[in-house]
């Protein structure tokens, strides 16, 4: 079956992004009725945003991506009221308990005063903890061995993901956005263009824009159109746990300087830490690597505070980041020879976050050809053809 009208724009895959860009173009009553979202996995069981931690935050140390969070943390904060009083929308519970990021040497300290200073002139709310003021703040906290820490006062914290992904979805589909169960196989192609995309179903969907956004998956998408995308899916194990005492209300996220972070989650704990090694995975591998939290979390939460010392494990789940390996940095925009096939990929793990800027910025290049909010064409494809990294000093 070809559809040959509908739609122009197709977005493949429905995960927070993919919602996030159908939702802002939406926004144009001429483009509602001409929005695709193809989505494989209508239960999201497995997809990144459903597997994430839900934390957003600014300490980055580059100006373009404390931007684009400063702009998530906005959305995220104000998200109800896009919606109506006799249709309201969810409360994302945001919780602004901040990251702190510790610096157990001289040189961790000297690149947190580093990226503080990028992230004060790009106007986050982050300010440098002493040990002694660490101490003070975070009782429960071993500082013996720091030198520094860095904590978002505001704009950083944590969230209800599926709620923002579920809100983004209602919103577009409301304003005229369809949502379709299948999956792309292949494309049809003409002069260096795609002309449709060819489902599982057997169905043909002509468009004039294909938005890739299929997370983990994005480069086998992409080879289907013969492009290349330095994208893989790299496993991140998540460990929930409990502590005889509930976490203090104040906690933020604690990034450690030995590779692992511990939040709060309601009366309990999740945590993970850096796989090492860190190879691709296959996109349908979640087994959780169990390992990591015997040999490697409860070791570093023992040693950083007394509170872990008697904590309970509770559970593991295992999601992807969408790990871009050239920089750790999204890949947005126009493919420079397929220019209808757009990306909005790569995010290494920030994608939750930055989906409100990235859904605004990838609408704003289809209705207008250019960024006119915030640009984001130093994320383009062209550095990936030249090899030349976009790069972000401050990946957890």
């Amino acid at each position: 079956m070809t559809r040959p009208s509908n739609p122009q724009i197709l977005i493949i895959g429905g995960g927070v992004i993919g919602n996030a860009i159908a939702y802002f173009l939406s926004l144009d009553p001429g483009l509602r009725d001409q929005i695709v979202v193809v989505e494989r996995d209508p239960t999201f069981r497995t997809a990144s945003t459903a597997l994430s931690a839900a934390s957003i935050r600014t300490q980055f140390s580059n100006a373009l991506n404390v931007q684009i969070s400063k702009f998530g943390a906005e959305f995220i904060r104000n998200f109800s009221g896009l919606f109506s009083q006799a249709d309201p929308g969810p409360d994302l519970e945001f919780r602004e308990n901040g990251y702190l990021f510790l610096a157990g040497t001289q040189e961790q300290a000297a690149l947190i005063r580093e990226n503080h200073a990028i992230q004060s002139a790009a106007g986050a709310d982050v300010i440098l903890l002493e040990p002694a003021a660490i101490r003070d703040r975070f009782g429960y906290l071993n500082t013996s061995d720091l030198r520094l820490g860095a904590l978002g006062v505001r704009g950083e914290g944590w969230f209800d993901n599926m709620g923002l992904h579920g809100g983004l979805r209602r919103l577009a589909k409301g304003q005229g956005a369809r949502f379709v169960t299948d999956e792309v196989v292949g494309f049809d192609m003409a002069d260096r263009r795609l002309v449709a995309a060819r489902m599982a179903s057997g169905e043909r969907l002509v468009a004039g824009e294909f938005i890739n956004a299929a997370g983990p998956r994005a480069a086998a998408l992409a080879r289907l159109a013969g492009v290349a995308l330095p994208i893989e899916a790299r496993k991140r194990t998540t460990f929930a746990f409990q502590t005889p005492e509930p976490p203090p209300p104040d906690a933020p996220l604690m990034v450690d300087p030995t590779g692992f972070y511990v939040r709060p989650e309601r009366d309990f704990w999740i945590g993970a830490c850096q796989p090492d090694p860190d190879p691709m995975v296959d996109a349908d591998d979640f087994t959780p690597t169990y390992a990591e939290f015997d040999e490697t979390l409860w070791p570093g939460l023992a040693a950083r505070s007394p509170l872990f010392e008697a904590m309970k494990f509770r559970r593991a789940w295992a999601g992807h980041y969408a790990y871009n390996v050239l920089d750790q940095n999204a890949v947005l925009g126009r493919h420079p020879e397929v220019d209808n096939l757009i990306f909005a990929n790569g995010f290494s793990g920030h994608g939750l976050q930055q989906a409100p800027a990235v859904g605004r910025g990838i609408a704003e290049l289809i209705r207008f050809g250019r960024y006119t909010s915030l640009d984001l064409a130093p994320l383009g494809y062209e550095r990936i053809i030249s090899g030349r990294p976009f790069n972000e000093r401050n990946v957890v």
